[in-house]
């Protein structure tokens, strides 16, 4: 019997943020249909954030969208807005270290950046971010 996971990605990404990495999430969650050239397939073997038969309460929700953060005297100040939630099987958790690596070079802002959990646990293993990597997370 496999064990299932809650994980959820609630972060900020900078505005500058290359439009290769945002087609590799879109990919990944399946608002794109192409699957990007530049992506390692031993990492990425296929899209990994799509939503689907979810058993979690509420359904599996996935959102990329560039929104403004703040007005500034030189205008307005833009982040990539990343919140996923979305239920896995134990399997997918080996590709949990490529995606972190995907996202993490370009967070906006250091500290917590979602959670893994295992379905029936209260127990959540936070993503911290910093210094464009995360601290190494055990399942």
């Amino acid at each position: 019997m496999s064990d299932h996971y809650e994980v959820v990605f609630s972060t900020f990404l900078r505005d500058d943020t290359p439009a290769t990495v945002l087609a590799a999430l879109r990919w990944h969650m399946g608002i794109e249909d192409e699957d990007p050239d530049d992506l390692d397939p031993d990492d990425h073997p296929y899209p990994l954030l799509l939503p689907g038969q979810s058993r979690l309460p509420g359904g599996d929700i996935v959102s990329l969208h560039r929104t403004v953060q703040e007005f500034t005297s030189s205008g307005k100040r833009y982040e990539w807005e990343l919140f996923v939630r979305i239920y896995w099987v134990d399997d997918l958790t080996l590709y949990l270290d490529a995606l972190l690596e995907l996202i993490a070079p370009h967070v906006a802002c250091r500290g917590y950046g979602g959670y893994i959990r295992d379905e029936y646990d209260i127990e959540m293993k936070t993503f911290n971010f910093h210094d464009g990597t995360y601290d190494p997370v055990e399942i």
